[in-house]
C-alpha cells in the first residue's frame, strides 16, 4: 500500500489525493461521505480533493443524491498520465533556456539509491562508448546495464579488482582504506567519480567538464599500458622497480602505494 501511494506521489499527486484514488479504485462507486469515513478524514477535505481529481480527469463524477465518484480504469489512467508526462518532457526539451556561456558544472549526488538511479539513466543513454573503473563489490550495481549497452553496440571497457572469466579486469585499483572508488566516462563526455564502502554511504561527483573526462581517460590509458607491460615483463619490472613500483613511487610520493 505504501509503495503504491509513493508512486502516486511521484506522479505529482498529494498524499490525500493518492489515498482517495486508491480508495475509489478498491471500492468502486462511492459518495464523498463514504470515502471520508473509510479514510478517517474530514468530509470537507475529501470533497475538495474529489473536485480537484475530477477536474484533472482521473476521477469520474456521477450526479445524484448523493453524488458518487469512481476511479478511471487503471489502463486509461496510466495512458493519460504517460501522455501528459511525455508532452511536458517534450516541451521542456524544446523550451527550457540554455546558457551557451555557462561552463559545465560539477555537482554531488549523495546516497546509494540516487547514485544508482542517475547512473542507470546515463548508461541507458550511452551511444558509443563506456569506460569504467570499479571494484568487484560495486560491479554488481551496474553490470547488467553494461552488458545491455554492449548488446546495443556500445563499446564497453571496464577494469575492476580481481579476475573475471568473462571480462578480465586490470588489477591496478587499490583501496586507500577510506572506501572503494569507482568512476565512469560515458561517450567521452559524462563523468562520475565516487566512493563507497562498508559503513560508508555512496557519494559521487558528476560533471560533463571536458577536463575531467580527459583526466579519467588518461588514467585508464596508463592502467592499460601497465597491464600489458606487467603481462610481458612482470618479474623484470618487480626486480628493477620493486613490487607495485614502490621503488619509483617512494622517490616522489612516499607511502602512496601498499606493497602488502
Amino acid at each position: 500500500m505504501e509503495q503504491l501511494l509513493n508512486h502516486l506521489r511521484n506522479l505529482g499527486f498529494t498524499e490525500l489525493e493518492a489515498k482517495v484514488m486508491v480508495c475509489l479504485a478498491r471500492h468502486s462507486m462511492q459518495s464523498g461521505y463514504e470515502v471520508a469515513k473509510r479514510l478517517g478524514v474530514s468530509r470537507s477535505n475529501v470533497y475538495a480533493t474529489l473536485q480537484r481529481l475530477v477536474s484533472r480527469g482521473v476521477v469520474q463524477h456521477t450526479p445524484g443524491e448523493p453524488a458518487r465518484y469512481s476511479m478511471l480504469p487503471v489502463q486509461e489512467f496510466t495512458r493519460m498520465i504517460a501522455g501528459q508526462v511525455d508532452e511536458s518532457l517534450s516541451y521542456l526539451e524544446q523550451e527550457m533556456p540554455i546558457s551557451s556561456t555557462e561552463q559545465p558544472s560539477f555537482y554531488i549526488v549523495d546516497g546509494e539509491r540516487k547514485v544508482m538511479e542517475l547512473l542507470a539513466r546515463e548508461l541507458d543513454k550511452a551511444q558509443d562508448e563506456i569506460i569504467a573503473g570499479i571494484w568487484r563489490q560495486e560491479a554488481t550495481w551496474f553490470r547488467q546495464k553494461l552488458e545491455q549497452a554492449e548488446e546495443r553496440g556500445v563499446r564497453v571497457l571496464w577494469s575492476f579488482e580481481g579476475v573475471d572469466d568473462n571480462h578480465p579486469g586490470i588489477t591496478l585499483l587499490k583501496d586507500g582504506g577510506s572506501g572503494r572508488k569507482f568512476w565512469l566516462v560515458i561517450d567521452r563526455r559524462w563523468c562520475m567519480v565516487g566512493m563507497r564502502g562498508d559503513g560508508i554511504p555512496a557519494q559521487a561527483l558528476v560533471t560533463e567538464h571536458p577536463l575531467m573526462a580527459e583526466l579519467l581517460l588518461q588514467h585508464f590509458s596508463q592502467e592499460i599500458i601497465l597491464y600489458e607491460m606487467e603481462n610481458d615483463l612482470g618479474s623484470e619490472l618487480v626486480r628493477r622497480y620493486g613490487k607495485g613500483y614502490a621503488g619509483i613511487l617512494d622517490r616522489y610520493l612516499p607511502g602512496i602505494i601498499s606493497t602488502e
